[in-house]
């Protein structure tokens, strides 16, 4: 039985596992199994390892898709530009024992969905939240011409090395100026995920309008209290389930290449 799995915490809120087993018994592979490993800590990893020697690939969720890396062996060219990973391929060699190697899949899922939306008026995107998922999101918008600006609680305790060259700021300092140049608003947090699903991030939602496109990378609920006032004032708004299965069949092609 080949073993696939995701890790975070908390995975209330994933929709992964019932994707992934939807998919073994609509293409009848009988050989596949997926679950979900909530880590309470990613020092739990190696344990998850050894446990599970049928293991093949992990999905990796919030909180660890940075600080999986030190965990890993290998990174691809792309993971390793964004400094940030979602999947991991888990090879076997007669010689050196396991090998890990992480990938980022994030940046196909959300490419791929977000493409056919983006018009000349998404010169400029506010992205919300500085983790992995974000710095894939940027990865993605820089190479097709997007500038960005991150918002972020956590502005005193960036790694200085990674905002050089960046612009980041306050939630504080959000003002409509900020709203309106900014046509293309993309929430990379986990606000308002199941089961807190009543919050949301504390823009100026009165300085959106219809020549807004707002997309949460939260897929449950369906449609987040982000989108839900965006939508009120006239935004185009999309939701991460197309990235999520875009992301996972990428992870699936991954997991095949070698195993």
């Amino acid at each position: 039985m080949r073993l696939f799995g995701l890790i975070g915490y908390p995975l209330t809120h994933s929709f992964s596992e019932q994707y992934f087993d939807t998919k073994f018994k609509k293409e009848n592979l009988v050989n596949n199994l997926y679950r979900n490993f909530q880590l309470e800590q990613i020092e739990m990893f190696p344990t998850l390892i050894s446990e599970n020697s049928n293991l093949v690939g992990l999905n990796v969720t919030t909180p660890y898709k940075e600080t999986i890396i030190p965990f890993l062996d290998e990174l691809d060219e792309t993971a390793q530009a964004i400094s940030a990973i979602n999947t991991i391929l888990i090879s076997t060699h007669h010689t050196n024992g396991i090998k890990l190697k992480g990938y980022n899949t994030d940046v196909h899922g959300f490419r791929q969905s977000i493409k056919p939306f983006l018009t000349s008026l998404h010169e400029r995107a506010l992205i919300l939240g500085t983790g992995g998922a974000a710095k894939a999101v940027e990865y993605v918008l820089k190479t097709i011409g997007v500038d960005c600006v991150f918002v972020t609680r956590k502005k005193n305790e960036l790694n200085p090395n990674w905002t050089i060259g960046k612009t980041i700021l306050s939630y504080e300092e959000l003002n409509f100026h900020v709203i309106d140049s900014c046509k293309l608003i993309i929430n990379c947090t986990p606000v308002g995920t199941f089961p807190n699903v009543n919050i949301c991030p504390e823009i100026s939602y009165d300085s959106i309008t219809e020549k807004h496109f707002l997309y949460d990378l939260i897929y449950n609920p369906a449609e987040s209290e982000f989108l839900k006032r965006g939508k009120l004032h006239g935004a185009q708004t999309m939701n991460g389930l197309d990235m999520l299965k875009m992301q996972a069949e990428k992870s699936w092609e991954i997991w095949n290449e070698i195993s």
